[in-house]
């Protein structure tokens, strides 16, 4: 049977957006200005306004409600996937290939890829940065070697836990925290790393920054 990549892209794409939606589900500090303009006629909105309906609930809650969860690096959801430290510098590529969960079948019904089907998303899709993975220790490192469009993600690892909102807040940029999934997904094993997009492959460059420092 012929491959038809425009069926394969669909899970491709899959693939793609699942690494840029966890990514960007785990935002730990961001923020957004936009402006707006109004074309044509308008009309009054009849639906009720969703903030103040937020608000109206949040002004129901306990005002100690938050002292319930504790300190926020105690939130299982500001847990980070563990990496070990970087010994050597090295490079190494990976390609992540994909393992459909789905079947895909045309609109007459016809089976074109059953489930099951593996192959290289990267050679349907591109990620448009790089990944830049730390541990907080080495978040000064990360910030001189990123880029504007590229995504500094926070490995766990270390004894004392860091506050990636507060460090986002700190240093004026977006962080995120690593998670299992992306980890496994991306093959990483140690930081900090850079994972970039090489062809249909990823590559990733190891950096032993800690190896490299004097010993106190």
């Amino acid at each position: 049977m012929a491959h038809d990549p425009s069926r394969v892209r669909i899970a491709a794409w899959q693939f793609g957006t699942s690494i840029l939606l966890v990514l960007g589900s785990i935002v730990l500090a961001a923020a957004a200005h936009g402006q707006t303009a109004t074309i044509g006629r308008t009309w009054p909105i009849a639906e009720p306004d969703a903030l103040s309906e937020i608000e109206a609930r949040v002004a129901q809650q306990p005002p100690n409600i938050a002292d319930r969860f504790g300190p926020r690096e105690g939130w299982s959801s500001m847990q980070s996937a563990v990496l070990a430290a970087a010994r050597t510098d090295r490079k190494r590529t990976v390609v992540p290939f994909h393992t459909l969960d789905f079947e895909i079948r045309l609109p007459d019904g016809k089976l074109l890829y059953p489930k099951g089907y593996t192959f290289n998303p990267l050679a349907y899709v591109s990620l448009p940065q790089r990944l830049v993975v730390v541990h907080p220790r080495d978040l000064g490192w990360a910030l001189a070697k990123a880029r504007q469009v590229d995504w500094i993600l926070l490995a766990g690892g270390e004894k004392a836990r860091a506050d990636p909102i507060a460090l986002g807040e700190k240093v004026g940029r977006p962080l995120f925290i690593l998670e299992e999934r992306v980890k496994d997904r991306l093959g990483l094993t140690v930081a900090p790393v850079i994972v970039e997009q090489v062809g249909q492959k990823l590559e990733l460059s190891e950096f032993a920054v800690n190896a490299r420092r004097p010993a106190k």
